[in-house]
């Protein structure tokens, strides 16, 4: 299997079930990709056991984001099929610092994927 997630990536944290890593192309400073070790293309595939270490790997990546960047927030995001944005077919968290000085008007956050629904 050639898995971009499988080669020359740096893991930031890793677990038995799960790793952390930075975002090739990131978004923004800081941006981690919470990964699991098995190859799965949806989320809802998951186990309920690799469902639950993913989301704390993201709580333990969560303290060195804060350490090294200070961000004022968070956007943590899985697109999950191809009309949702994943062009890599394999599960994985996106998380985002994210700063006052991104944008002017955050308002709708996540929303923004849909543009016209951003602003409510």
């Amino acid at each position: 299997m050639n898995c971009i997630f499988c080669s020359d990536i740096k893991k930031l944290k890793t677990t038995n079930l799960s790793y952390a890593t930075t975002d090739k192309y990131p978004v923004t400073k800081g941006h981690t990709l919470i990964i699991p070790n098995r190859h799965v293309s949806s989320y809802f595939d998951l186990t309920d056991e690799e469902k639950k270490d993913l989301f704390n790997l993201l709580e333990e990546v969560k303290v060195h984001l804060d350490e090294q960047h200070s961000p004022d927030g968070y956007n943590i995001g899985i697109n999950d099929g191809a009309v949702a944005g994943q062009t890599i077919m394999r599960v994985h968290i996106h998380y985002s610092p994210i700063y006052a000085r991104d944008m002017e008007n955050p308002r709708g956050g996540v929303r923004g994927v849909i543009p016209r629904t951003r602003v409510y």
